[in-house]
C-alpha cells in the first residue's frame, strides 16, 4: 500500500495541469461512484490528479491507483479498497478500470460493501456503462472528458481566460461576443494550428505530435476496442484497414458492400466495426434526420481535425476539415444531422448551417446560418467559424 501512496505523492508533485477543464466544476462530486469516460490521450489521468491536487493535497484519505499495475492481477479491487479504508481512506481515484476482469462487478461490490467510500474511475470511451453494465445503472454517474476546445487551446496559448458560450448565445449574440474577444487576441492567428494539433493535450509534450497521435490511435484500436469489445486479435488488421479506408474516402456515405469486400468480412461486421470506431472517438457517424444506428449513416467523418492531418495528410481537403471541426464542436451538447441540399448540417433538427470558405458566394436565406471561415467578426446570420470553438 505504501508504494501506491508514494506514486500518488509523486504524481501530485510532478503533474502540471496546464488547463483547468470546465468538467471539474460540472461534476457533482457528492456522488459516491463517478465515471470519467473519454478517448485515449485527452487527459483523463491528469484530470484525476488535478482533482486530488485541488481537494486532497497532503491528505492520505485520497489515493490514486492505476489498475494497469500488475498488482491487481493478484489482488481484487474489493480487497484493496478494504485495506485502504482501514488506513483511513475515503476517496479512491481509479485509473483504467477496464484493465481488470469483471471490473463493473468489483465496483458494484465496493459500492455495496463500503458506503463510506467514494470512487472516481476512468475508462475508455468505448465503454458503454448503461447498456453493457446494468449492475452499475442508477449508481454510477458518467461524465465525458473531451479533447481541448479551441477556446481552451486559445486560453493556453495566450494566457487569457475566455469563458464558454451556449449555442443559443452564439447564434443570437455572436457580434457582441466576438467584440469582447477580438481586442485581446486574433483567433484566426491560432485557428489553423489548433486544427492541426490542438485537440489532444499531448501536443504540449516535446515529441513529434503526429507520431504520438498515430501511436495513440493504434492503442485505441489495439487495446480499447479489442479488450472492451472482446474481439480476437486476428481481426485487428481489418479494423485498422477500415479506419484507413474511411479516412481516405473523406466525409461521405459509406459503401458498405465495397468496404466489406475490401476487408474481407460481412456487411453486418463492417457496420459493427464502424460503431466501435465511433465509440472510440475515431470517427463520427452523421445521419439523416430521424435515422440512427444500425442504419447506414448518411456521412462518416473523422472525429476531430487532428486525425485528418495524421491519418492521410496528402489528401487534406479544407472543406472537409472545417466541417469536421464544426461537427465535433457541436457534438458535445447537440444533435448533428446531415443538412439538406446546399447545407452542411441540421442541428437539433431545426437549425440549418452552411460552412462557407473564403470567396464563397452566398445566396442569402434568413433560415440558414452561414458559418464563415477566416471571418473574425460576423454580422446578422453570418457567424465566424472560430467562435463555435467556444461551445465548451
Amino acid at each position: 500500500m505504501e508504494a501506491f501512496y508514494k506514486t500518488h505523492e509523486y504524481l501530485l508533485t510532478h503533474t502540471e495541469g496546464t488547463v483547468r477543464r470546465d468538467l471539474m466544476d460540472e461534476i457533482d462530486w457528492n456522488n459516491r461512484l463517478i465515471g470519467i469516460k473519454g478517448t485515449r490521450g485527452v487527459g483523463k489521468t491528469t484530470f484525476l490528479i488535478q482533482y486530488a491536487q485541488e481537494r486532497f493535497r497532503n491528505d492520505r484519505s485520497c489515493l490514486y491507483v492505476n489498475l494497469n499495475n500488475l498488482y491487481f492481477q493478484g489482488k481484487s479491487l474489493t480487497a484493496f479498497a478494504e485495506e485502504f479504508i482501514r488506513r483511513g481512506g475515503k476517496v479512491l481515484l481509479i485509473d483504467q478500470v477496464f484493465k481488470i476482469p469483471n471490473w463493473s462487478h468489483q465496483l458494484r461490490e465496493c459500492y455495496d460493501r463500503f458506503p463510506q467510500l467514494k470512487m472516481v474511475f476512468t475508462g475508455t470511451s468505448v465503454m458503454r456503462l448503461k447498456e453493457e453494465n446494468p449492475e452499475l445503472n442508477g449508481i454510477a454517474k458518467p461524465y465525458n472528458l473531451r479533447g481541448f476546445s479551441f477556446r481552451e487551446y486559445l486560453n493556453l496559448k495566450t494566457g487569457n481566460n475566455f469563458r464558454s458560450y451556449t449555442l443559443e448565445e452564439i447564434l443570437t449574440n455572436h457580434e457582441q461576443i466576438a467584440r469582447t474577444i477580438l481586442p485581446k487576441v486574433s483567433p484566426n492567428a491560432f485557428f489553423q494550428n489548433y486544427l492541426h494539433h490542438g485537440f489532444y493535450p499531448f501536443f504540449l509534450e516535446k515529441r513529434n505530435f503526429s507520431e504520438n497521435l498515430l501511436k495513440t490511435m493504434n492503442a485505441m484500436m489495439e487495446v480499447d476496442i479489442l479488450i472492451v469489445q472482446q474481439i480476437e486479435l486476428k481481426y485487428l488488421a481489418k479494423i485498422k484497414k477500415l479506419l484507413y479506408l474511411l479516412a481516405v474516402n473523406g466525409p461521405q456515405a459509406p459503401n458498405v458492400s465495397k468496404l466489406a469486400e475490401a476487408i474481407q468480412t460481412s456487411r453486418a461486421t463492417v457496420m459493427n466495426y464502424i460503431k466501435y470506431l465511433a465509440d472510440a472517438r475515431l470517427i463520427n457517424m452523421v445521419y439523416n434526420p430521424g435515422d440512427s444506428f444500425p442504419k447506414k449513416p448518411a456521412k462518416i467523418m473523422l472525429h476531430n481535425t487532428n486525425l485528418v492531418y495524421s491519418i492521410y495528410p496528402v489528401k487534406v481537403n479544407d472543406q472537409d476539415v472545417l466541417e469536421t471541426f464544426l461537427a465535433n464542436a457541436l457534438w458535445k451538447d447537440h444533435t448533428v444531422n446531415k443538412g439538406g441540399k446546399g447545407l452542411s448540417f441540421l442541428v437539433d433538427e431545426k437549425i440549418q448551417m452552411r460552412i462557407c470558405t473564403e470567396g464563397t458566394r452566398i445566396k442569402h436565406s434568413p433560415d440558414v446560418y452561414y458559418i464563415m471561415h477566416r471571418r473574425e467578426l460576423g454580422r446578422e446570420n453570418q457567424i465566424p467559424l472560430w467562435l463555435f470553438g467556444f461551445l465548451y
